[in-house]
């Protein structure tokens, strides 16, 4: 008796295979459909249409008129200003300098500028993947601080010594803003940690300290850092007034970070902690390579919102005597011949933190999408 013939291995795949469908059709939505489902819906939606329309209207063409065609780009006479109708924005290239360095010496600005340009670098290649690697940024980071120290401070090579005090304009923003996040993300991590704890002492510790240091505005953390730490130091030891409003901000960072990753902690599901104890690791091992980072990667949009309020909060160090590009810019404009073009400058300051913000806000989109690719 003849056996039949046994199909090929892939038969099956064969008989599963669906036959190529087209794809659907594409809806095509004309014009007008789409102004009556979008403006004009219902009654109130074509209410607030219209009068949005007429805002516009009558806003748009004044604004391009000041911003563009009726305003001056460059100027040392203050007088031409004057005589025009639009917005003053050579005021920016008059103030510039005081604008983004402050009260460093004029002679000097080189050296901040080579600062700011060697930060911004090496933030730039800190953020790429392909650089995520310890041997990598740790040395990075390293160098970069210590050229952008040696270039601030002086005293070496031949460059002139200067203090903190006469640091300010937007290399004093970036560096009480990065000194912020280094110094208070580890301690949101374990404040976090410390909050979740089975130990009834850390726990109530870790939660007195957040509750408490949360409870006051950031005004009196920079007031204690400034005025009243230095009242409890040993006589003789002194700690330099930037790295006190640094530490400070930092902790009140922390505070509110650690918050955020708490809720990141409590999204976890309680079998990705059973897994890792099934495994045999110890706490911080499950916490490191298990835990925190999937809580981190559910928490990315809140952590990035306090990461942009912290990149704004660096404007309050005018309450201790610094001046960051906001204070310097309100420092450039009190000069009479100027002052009255204080619009233009600080829509300028608004349009740097604007840049900044948007970048942060950007790259924290581009974290979710990578740090999502796993559950989708």
């Amino acid at each position: 008796m003849s056996r039949a013939p046994s199909p090929p291995a892939d038969a099956g795949w064969i008989q599963q295979r669906k036959p190529s469908e087209p794809p659907p059709p594409v809806e095509r939505i004309g014009f007008l459909r789409w102004l009556r489902d979008n403006l004009f819906s219902s009654v109130p939606n074509s209410i607030i249409s219209v009068l949005g329309i007429i805002a516009l209207v009558y806003s748009v063409p004044r604004a391009v008129s000041w911003v563009f065609i009726d305003s001056v780009w460059y100027t040392a006479d203050p007088g031409t200003c004057r005589a025009a109708g639009g917005a003053c924005w050579a005021v920016i290239t008059e103030k510039h300098r005081v604008m983004f360095f402050g009260l460093y010496p004029f002679e000097e600005h080189w050296r901040p500028f080579l600062a700011l340009i060697l930060y911004l670098g090496t933030l730039v290649i800190s953020a790429m993947p392909r650089f995520w690697r310890w041997r990598i940024l740790l040395p990075l980071w390293i160098a970069a601080t210590a050229a952008i120290l040696v270039l601030m401070l002086g005293g070496v090579f031949g460059l002139r010594p200067l203090e903190t005090n006469d640091w300010g304009g937007l290399p004093l923003t970036m560096v009480v803003f990065t000194g912020t996040m280094v110094i208070g993300t580890p301690i949101a991590v374990l404040l976090a940690l410390g909050r979740r704890s089975d130990m009834p002492v850390i726990k109530t510790i870790c939660v007195i300290f957040i509750e408490g240091v949360r409870a006051v505005p950031l005004v009196t953390v920079l007031f204690c850092a400034a005025v009243v730490f230095p009242l409890l130091l040993p006589p003789g030891i002194t700690i330099d007034k930037l790295v006190r409003v640094i530490i400070g901000m930092g902790i009140f960072f922390a505070c509110f970070q650690a918050e955020v990753i708490r809720g990141g902690l409590q999204a976890i599901p309680r079998g990705q902690y059973e897994a890792a104890d099934s495994l045999g690791l110890r706490y911080w091992q499950k916490t490191r390579k298990i835990i925190l980072p999937q809580a981190i990667r559910i928490v990315i949009p809140g952590l990035m919102n306090h990461v942009i309020s912290s990149f704004k909060n660096s404007t309050y160090v005018i309450i201790v005597g610094l001046f960051d590009i906001l204070n310097a810019t309100s420092a450039s404009v009190a000069d009479p011949n100027w002052i009255a073009y204080y619009t233009e400058a600080y829509l300028f300051v608004a349009f740097v933190y604007f840049l900044g913000a948007f970048a942060l806000s950007r790259y924290s989109q581009f974290l979710e999408q990578r740090f999502g690719e796993g559950r989708r």
